[in-house]
């Protein structure tokens, strides 16, 4: 395990760079984001540890990031004074780009990862706004009127975004459509409804969901997208069968889930990043023979739909998780980490394999 402080500044998101395997970056602010500066760390793995390539300060907290798909040194940053910048590594010191365009806290931003040519944000004032990098402002505007947590693009169909708030509900808009009253709303779907019942098993009962803080879509299966939040349990759903409610509920941890990332190697393992101060690794069951079992064994806890199971955890942090992501390249289970404990490790997730 690698481990990098960062001193006066907690940890609120990293990602691993979609172009080289040995860059870093991670979105930080100070004083747990609640007021004074943010910083945005361009970090690289060296044979001497992880080293700082740049530096970037900002005037406030930074809550999410996102590589460019299509400048492999640029990076977006959500800050909490409602602004979305652009920084290129190239450039010392300030952003290339600033767009202030939400009136709240901006506290997701994602990059188009089919088309490459636009990006979102999402934002406490209850929008997800779709913007093109070379124009200002916003082209579109999704409204959600609630706070909206976290915003995606598909990886698997260009238009598709999907978005998570506090109302515990999953949205998916096609920006395909016309701009009808809907607003290019195409699903809205309950988190909380009764996970589907199997053969044998009595229906399920509905959960309650609380405020939904993350969600990522499964990069093998695109119909597939799991969501997870205040009520510490990860839900899985397909999006062909919006009224069947989960295809699997996952409980483990102690306090709510601040980071959820689906594998982009395997395409039933994801990791979560949690209040617990503890990361987790876990698979759906959809490579595990047999209904709600591993190995002939019957699941142990009753609340687990779907025959997924956690399969390790990580507990290196000694504060809140609040960022986690996988490596793209090399072997399968690299990923790195960061939480309000000022560090970011990087880790083997097949070394917490059983723990």
């Amino acid at each position: 395990m690698l481990s990098f402080r960062t001193p006066g500044f907690k940890g609120f998101g990293v990602k691993y760079s979609p172009y080289f395997d040995n860059r870093i970056a991670v979105a930080t602010g100070q004083n747990y984001g609640i007021v004074g500066n943010g910083r945005l760390f361009i970090l690289a793995l060296t044979s001497r540890g992880i080293q700082v390539e740049k530096t970037y300060d900002t005037q406030d907290a930074l809550y999410d990031l996102a590589w460019s798909e299509s400048n492999e040194n640029q990076v977006l940053v959500a800050t909490g004074d409602g602004c979305v910048k652009l920084f290129d590594v190239n450039v010392p010191k300030f952003p290339i780009a600033n767009w202030e365009s939400h009136g709240r806290e901006v506290f997701s931003v994602h990059w188009n990862q089919v088309s490459k040519n636009t990006f979102l944000s999402s934002s406490w004032d209850g929008t997800v706004k779709i913007y093109n990098p070379n124009r200002d402002p916003a082209i579109t505007v999704l409204p959600m009127h609630n706070c909206v947590y976290s915003a995606q693009f598909s990886p698997h169909e260009n238009g598709v975004v999907s978005a998570v708030g506090s109302d515990s509900k999953l949205r998916l808009f096609d920006l395909r459509t016309p701009a009808s009253a809907s607003n290019h709303l195409m699903l809205t779907m309950p988190i909380n409804a009764s996970p589907k019942s199997h053969m044998g098993s009595p229906p399920g009962k509905s959960l309650q969901a609380e405020e939904v803080l993350t969600h990522d879509w499964n990069k093998y299966r695109p119909t597939v997208v799991a969501t997870a939040g205040v009520d510490r349990l990860i839900r899985t759903f397909d999006l062909r069968n919006p009224t069947g409610g989960p295809i699997a509920v996952l409980p483990g941890h102690d306090y709510g889930i601040r980071k959820l990332s689906w594998s982009p190697h395997l395409s039933d393992v994801l990791l979560s990043a949690s209040y617990d101060m503890s990361c987790r690794v876990w698979t759906d069951g959809t490579a595990v023979s047999g209904n709600g079992a591993q190995g002939g064994r019957p699941m142990r806890d009753p609340m687990a739909y779907g025959g997924g199971r956690q399969m390790g955890v990580m507990r290196g942090h000694t504060e809140f998780c609040m960022g986690v992501d996988w490596c793209l390249f090399g072997a399968e289970g690299w990923c790195a980490s960061t939480a309000w404990d000022e560090q970011v490790l990087v880790w083997d997730v097949r070394t917490v394999m059983g723990g």
